[in-house]
């Protein structure tokens, strides 16, 4: 049974967050960032987010927290939920993935980083050289804890039912393809 849950995933940088918050917007959704989430568990226990990914490799409970906390949306309707994993918990979802080069997404974290004071704290970087560094450590130690865990590739396209480049297309475009094209699926019979 399809649920009025929208959730988007994609690389670092790809513009998950600010997609998702201006979707939610558009429809009237509530939003969740798991990577807000993720960021403040890290900072209550002191360390950068990618110190905190690092740690989520022995420390199973860091995780642990972040994915209750998504099974936990499942029960929600009209939200616009913002994960590298969502789309596997909330399997009815309409599942959407944004697609972005690394090059692209690095000038674009940190240009994220500096508006934003939970991001800064946590990212603790100041070139896009380490930006660039920072993402690949983070991407591959997320990549090795979600298949270790849970056998999942996030990076497999096939499993969505919507992929953007949102490098082709400006957030005011990737927000309105997602908010159209989630209408025509929630509309299609089950």
């Amino acid at each position: 049974m399809k649920k009025e849950i929208i959730t988007i995933c994609g690389g670092l940088g790809s513009g998950k967050s600010s997609t998702a918050k201006g979707v939610a917007k558009v429809l009237g959704f509530k939003h969740f960032s798991s990577g807000d989430f993720f960021r403040q568990v890290g900072l209550e226990l002191g360390l950068s987010v990618t110190e905190t990914n690092i740690r989520a490799e022995t420390d199973k409970k860091i995780d642990e927290m972040t994915d209750q906390k998504l099974r936990d949306l499942n029960k929600e309707n009209k939200i616009v939920v913002d994960s590298r994993t969502a789309y596997h918990w909330i399997p009815e979802s309409f599942k959407v993935y944004l697609d972005l080069s690394p090059d692209i997404a690095k000038e674009r974290i940190l240009n994220s980083i500096k508006e934003d004071k939970l991001r800064e704290q946590s990212e603790q970087v100041k070139t896009s050289e380490e930006v660039l560094k920072k993402m690949t450590e983070r991407f591959e130690s997320e990549q090795k804890r979600y298949w270790d865990l849970y056998k999942i590739d996030n990076t497999d396209k096939s499993q969505f039912d919507l992929v953007i480049d949102t490098n082709k297309n400006n957030l005011a475009e990737v927000v309105d393809i997602i908010v159209s094209e989630y209408k025509k699926w929630i509309v299609e019979k089950n």
